[in-house]
């Protein structure tokens, strides 16, 4: 059986760590380097829930994409079982699970986030938009369509419980891609003359000058947009190590709930 030092090796060769930002923090993160593993989960995010089906299916390593720990947002700086993160931390340690997380060397690989993510919503050639970190993708649509009925296709696509848009109205031809909070490069995707971009945690204010802007913005969520790279951890750790059991996590789901009127 691989080691949790070799698999992280693996994962490397798909998403290098140089490609990381400077503030991330990626790679193996939690456990015994030497550990041998026979059963992998694979998560966009380690959550409480995540790491007990983990140790239901007798899983030795989660890999995911958020990171578990010392991250821009949230620092470690105490590890006690009565904090959210201190408590799921000393979980995962007590039951000898290691955790690997591939973040933005993710989202710039190729074949990662956001290449997954242009496939799910059919673009056509996609390729890098141009934008200063290499996250986002850009690519047309095999036939223009109205603007509403390719909000249906991402929706249904992604699995979105909700999709919130706003813009020209005009037709999609030409559409740009960032999985996750990718909002502040709307300006490179209107220079690159893309009519239409897909990203998350867009503002209230950016749907309001998107018409003026020339663009049509649409905010899936952030877990649709990124859990579709989750398949392809999963089909290169098969490929890497054909004796490892790796298995997508089916606890793992959208949290964000909408509301709808008549329901």
């Amino acid at each position: 059986m691989p080691t949790v030092r070799e698999i992280e090796r693996a994962l490397f060769t798909l998403a290098p760590r140089e490609g990381a930002m400077e503030w991330d923090n990626v790679g193996h993160l939690l456990g015994d380097p030497e550990q041998a593993v026979s059963r992998v989960l694979v998560a966009l995010d380690i959550t409480e829930a995540v790491a007990d089906e983990a140790i239901a299916g007798q899983c030795q390593l989660i890999v995911s994409h958020h990171p578990v720990m010392n991250c821009k947002w949230l620092p470690v700086q105490t590890v006690r079982s009565d904090t959210p993160q201190g408590h799921l931390l000393l979980k995962l340690l007590r039951h000898g699970v290691s955790a690997i997380c591939m973040h933005t060397n993710l989202d710039v690989a190729r074949g990662g986030v956001n290449d997954c993510l242009a496939e799910t919503l059919a673009l056509v050639d996609p390729g890098p938009l141009g934008d200063p970190d290499g996250l986002c993708r850009m690519g047309t649509l095999a036939e223009p369509m109205p603007l509403r009925e390719f909000v249906r296709r991402v929706c249904r696509a992604l699995g979105a419980n909700g999709v919130r848009y706003a813009g020209t109205g005009a037709l999609v031809r030409r559409v740009a891609v960032g999985g996750g909070s990718c909002g502040d490069y709307e300006d490179a995707v209107i220079a690159a003359e893309c009519d239409t971009f897909v990203t998350s945690d867009l503002s209230y204010h950016q749907f309001l000058d998107a018409a003026g802007k020339g663009i049509n913005l649409i905010d899936a969520g952030h877990f649709p947009t990124e859990d579709p790279v989750c398949r392809k951890l999963v089909s290169h750790l098969t490929e890497q190590f054909p004796e490892l059991s790796v298995q997508k996590s089916a606890s793992h789901q959208e949290v964000i709930q909408y509301y709808v009127e008549g329901e």
